[in-house]
């Protein structure tokens, strides 16, 4: 009977997945005739422009969204097992700080963009090596800290020199405009690499999460483990937010909803986690392209507004939820 609900799931979760490819490739502010689209999808374009918005402008910023959602999702289910901590997420271990600091240091010294890719990257994963170095007794504690002050040293560093602040936004909100296909590039390897090695840490984790002395009589050294696992996570988060940005509660809300719907053995959830965290990033970047708002000084409403801006939308009531639960236990 569990098999039929978890293959259900799967088939559920694949036919949203589809719909969502195809919302994105056949909605956008180019006005395309769906004919061509479908021309375009089957390699029988009949304009090289048609090609372009659609092979190199829709479908890596589709791409790109669920990649980075599964990476993000995954990274939360391993920092949430990590800590023992369900509040916890990618945020917690400081790594969007880190590539925002990164981004508005190599923009200072060397102004331009080609170089903000690799920099959100190390700064990331800088930031997770800082983080294991210096605080293994409290993980959680200690990113957010660390957090704080990568941020405040970004600050400083905005205020000294404020060219660099419109294009580091996207790493501090979180955005998947003008993605393009040397984005998805970039980002694909880190998604082969990361889920199959968060999946198969799976079975330690379910062990770990019966308690270090339990877990240490049971042949699991809590060190080497807890330095895999955060490792993982790290490398996730970063992979994905310097695709994306440091887009807000896609690593919370996704490992929940995975546990209401196959429970908490880490083998089914960190997969189901993945397929979430895709899903829900692609759907909030769906909305957040079909918004419009008035900015004042310009004639026309501006379309789209930033993905991290509606997860946190969806995200904020996630975490209140949470936050009453854990008071109430």
């Amino acid at each position: 009977m569990r098999s039929l609900r978890l293959a259900g799931l799967l088939v559920l979760a694949l036919v949203v997945g589809v719909g969502l490819v195809l919302a994105h490739l056949f909605l956008g502010r180019s006005d395309l005739p769906p004919t061509e689209i479908v021309r375009v999808l089957t390699g029988r374009a009949s304009a090289p422009a048609y090609e372009i918005i659609v092979l190199d402008y829709r479908l890596p910023r589709v791409l790109v969204g669920l990649g980075a959602g599964a990476l993000l999702a995954v990274s939360g289910v391993l920092v949430q097992a990590v800590v023992r901590n369900p509040l916890a997420e990618p945020a917690t271990t400081g790594v969007g700080a880190g590539a925002a600091l990164a981004v508005v240091a190599t923009l200072v010294v060397w102004p331009g963009h080609r170089l903000a890719y690799p920099a959100a990257l190390l700064g990331a994963l800088a930031a997770g090596t800082v983080l294991y170095a210096m605080g293994r007794r409290s993980l959680a504690v200690t990113g957010v800290l660390l957090g704080a002050v990568l941020a405040a040293t970004t600050s400083l560093l905005l205020v000294v020199d404020s060219a660099p602040i419109g294009t580091v936004l996207r790493w501090l909100i979180g955005s998947l405009n003008a993605r393009t296909p040397e984005d998805w590039a970039l980002l694909w390897p880190w998604l082969l690499g990361v889920v199959p090695v968060a999946w198969l840490l799976g079975s330690r984790l379910n062990v770990w999460a019966l308690g270090e002395p339990v877990s240490i009589g049971l042949g699991v050294r809590p060190g080497p483990l807890v330095a895999v696992v955060l490792l993982t996570a790290v490398t996730g988060a970063a992979a994905a937010i310097a695709a994306a940005g440091a887009v807000a509660f896609v690593g919370l809300v996704a490992p929940h909803v995975g546990r209401l719907l196959v429970g908490s053995d880490h083998r089914l959830l960190v997969p189901f986690a993945a397929v979430l965290g895709a899903l829900l990033l692609s759907l909030a970047d769906l909305v957040a392209f079909s918004i419009s708002v008035q900015v004042p000084g310009v004639a026309t409403d501006v379309s789209g507004v930033p993905v991290g801006a509606v997860t946190a939308l969806i995200g904020a009531p996630v975490l209140i939820s949470l936050v009453r639960r854990e008071n109430r236990a």
